[in-house]
């Protein structure tokens, strides 16, 4: 797989994560975007700074010395490190522009999270504002195009926040039951298309956006 690099210095490098690559695995032989990075660099410094779901494409930044690493690191924690998604839903949410705040849990074992009362052992808050961009129909249901604006990084956050409220993710294995018989949707049509940070060295604010490459998104 070629990789695709939208920026690159000494410091930071930013790429695409394709749908189907894990950013890193443990698992023997399988690629993941640290060992395609590894490759490209020749064996240099690589540290995972944010992380996608295997299934979800986009936006990927990576430090390349350990000092970047530490910056990126702290940046994260902060109101400057910017993940905004798109997602095509099943359904049309009730308002147009709203925040989601509730409580999940995760489960190890099958790798999913769900909603949770507060008191919940494990429970943690996921907090998101989502705004519908485009509207219309697939096979006479309804669907929408959102923009989702992370502000909190919880396992799974939009795609179970999202089927919670309703309106699960096209082609979402995990949280949408349509999406296990619909054959022409086999990639979720989630996409962290836009990602901003500032820069660990210079501190520049620095953004990215792409547009998503998913086969769902073209069907608004």
């Amino acid at each position: 797989m070629n990789l695709q690099i939208l920026y690159e210095d000494e410091h930071i490098i930013v790429c695409y994560k394709p749908a189907g690559i894990p950013t890193q695995t443990k698992k023997l032989g399988e690629q993941d975007m640290v060992s395609l990075l590894k490759n490209y660099l020749r064996g240099g410094y690589v540290a995972v700074i944010h992380r996608l779901d295997q299934p979800v494409e986009g936006l990927l930044v990576f430090a390349k010395t350990p000092f970047a690493a530490k910056e990126l690191n702290k940046g994260l924690q902060g109101a400057g490190f910017g993940k905004h998604y798109k997602a095509v839903l099943w359904g049309m949410p009730e308002q147009k522009k709203a925040v989601l705040e509730d409580y999940l849990v995760k489960d190890g074992r099958t790798n999913t999270s769900r909603v949770c009362e507060p008191s919940e052992k494990d429970a943690k808050k996921a907090v998101l504002l989502y705004e519908v961009i485009a509207t219309g129909k697939d096979d006479g249901k309804d669907i929408s195009l959102v923009k989702v604006k992370l502000d909190t990084g919880r396992h799974h956050q939009i795609r179970v926040q999202m089927a919670n409220m309703g309106c699960p993710i096209l082609g979402d294995a995990k949280y949408n039951t349509a999406a296990v018989q619909d054959r022409r949707f086999r990639q979720i049509a989630l996409c962290a298309y836009r990602l901003e940070f500032v820069h660990p060295k210079t501190k520049k604010k620095m953004e990215f956006e792409m547009e998503p490459k998913g086969e769902g998104f073209s069907i608004l």
